[in-house]
């Protein structure tokens, strides 16, 4: 019977055969222990000398790291094995033997790391990192699908920017100037004014030279967009959906938590509602924890963020920032309009912003005169005009950074870690 790593509890007591990668060996004169991947999990093959042919036993001696291989052999219990099981080894089955595997068991740099990316994949905790990331893309996809969403994809090339930001990757488009995609948001909007509630889940592109360990130049966005929700509705969705993903990494992930030594007690807080505090008591409480050069009308930073986070145990909302440092799309507040309906939502632990959402403008009149504050004169703007022409409503939405929430939720202190294969300011290699 041929099965996984992932599978082996239904088979306790029974013989298998896993298509396995050898991740390290120690051995005895009478015994070898064999620790095997296979990409669902690691598990432990255990090779005694007098229950298989001295032909296996020297082959389970001699196998070098990263070989591949059919192994056979019977399930069995074993408590003090994260996984709970191990095999008794019969037989093995050589598939391609690998020489000289360059990253071996003993410390490496980082840069050696990071060129051998394609291989440092294979390793436990990497291997733990990507199954997080996945679990939180599955428990996504599931969250918005439960509550109506319909899946979109705006596109990757675009006219404009999405924030009027010249941190874009231009290329040529034909005989036109085109960019790679900063945010699918614009065009979400219009998907939400067809579809009611829209998600989109794919790649943007920031050229913004940051060599801090929140950023990447390539990185992946979550970006519900919603017809007939406003501001303080999209806070309880978005407070929903980031307990949702938290809960099902906790359930799901055991055995990856366990490999990053995260704690998980910290996690266990993670249930909605979260926390607010207004951009305005934000600047008070900076200045009280010693930020003394902080001005309103500032935006904050990565040290500010981290201190107001420090302030709470859970997730944080800071609401209403001044207009004067937010998107020109964003909705003024009724009750003043140096400010915008809006919020960022700050992960504890110091792993700063997951999440900025807002109200967008519904008003044609106010919408045109942003487009003059801002100088959004050419055509490439002229459709998401439209969408406050014929039948505007008042909606919201807002983006999860993928990135740094797989960072905060697997306890990795870089983003780097948390992407297969990360662009960095000084790194298109592998």
């Amino acid at each position: 019977m041929k099965t996984t790593i992932a599978q082996v509890s239904k088979f306790e007591g029974k013989e298998v055969t896993i298509g396995a990668w050898l991740a390290n060996k120690r051995s005895s004169g009478k015994i070898a222990f064999l620790q095997l991947r296979d990409g669902t999990g690691f598990m432990q093959a255990v090779v005694v000398k007098s229950e298989v042919d001295e032909e296996t036993f020297q082959l389970a001696k001699n196998i070098t790291q990263e070989s591949s291989m059919y192994i056979t052999g019977t399930i069995v219990e074993d408590t003090r094995s994260p996984l709970g099981y191990e095999m008794q080894v019969a037989s093995i089955e050589l598939i391609h033997e690998s020489v000289d595997y360059p990253i071996t068991p003993k410390e490496h740099g980082t840069e050696f790391l990071m060129d051998h990316r394609h291989l440092w994949l294979r390793s436990k905790r990497q291997h733990a990192v990507m199954k997080i990331r996945n679990e939180i893309i599955r428990a996504t996809y599931e969250f918005f699908n439960d509550n109506g969403y319909a899946k979109v994809d705006p596109p990757i090339l675009t006219a404009a920017s999405a924030e009027g930001t010249t941190e874009l990757f231009h290329t040529k488009y034909f005989d036109e100037d085109a960019y790679l995609s900063q945010s699918g948001q614009l065009y979400m909007e219009a998907a939400a004014m067809a579809l009611g509630k829209v998600f989109s889940f794919g790649p943007t592109f920031r050229a913004e030279k940051s060599k801090t360990r929140r950023h990447l130049i390539e990185f992946w966005m979550i970006e519900p967009e919603m017809a007939f929700v406003e501001h303080d509705e999209s806070l309880e969705i978005q407070e929903n959906y980031v307990s949702y993903i938290v809960q099902s990494v906790l359930k799901n992930c055991q055995l990856e938590l366990k490999t990053l030594e995260r704690d998980t007690a910290k996690l266990e807080k993670i249930k909605a509602p979260f926390p607010r505090i207004s951009y305005d008591d934000a600047i008070t409480l900076l200045k009280e924890k010693g930020f003394t050069d902080i001005e309103w009308g500032e935006d904050f930073g990565a040290p500010h963020e981290t201190a107001i986070a420090e302030s709470f145990d859970m997730p944080v909302f800071i609401t209403n920032y001044p207009a004067s440092i937010k998107a020109f799309y964003m909705k003024p507040d009724p009750t003043r309009d140096d400010v915008v309906l809006c919020a960022d939502l700050i992960a504890p632990e110091g792993y700063g912003e997951i999440i900025g959402g807002s109200q967008r403008i519904d008003d044609l009149e106010l919408m045109q005169q942003r487009y003059e504050e801002h100088g959004l004169t050419g055509p490439a703007y002229q459709w998401y005009l439209e969408l406050r022409k014929y039948g505007s409503v008042p909606h919201s939405g807002f983006g999860l950074g993928l990135e740094r929430t797989v960072a905060w939720l697997s306890g990795v202190e870089h983003v780097r870690e948390t992407i297969p294969f990360p662009r960095l300011l000084n790194r298109l290699y592998p």
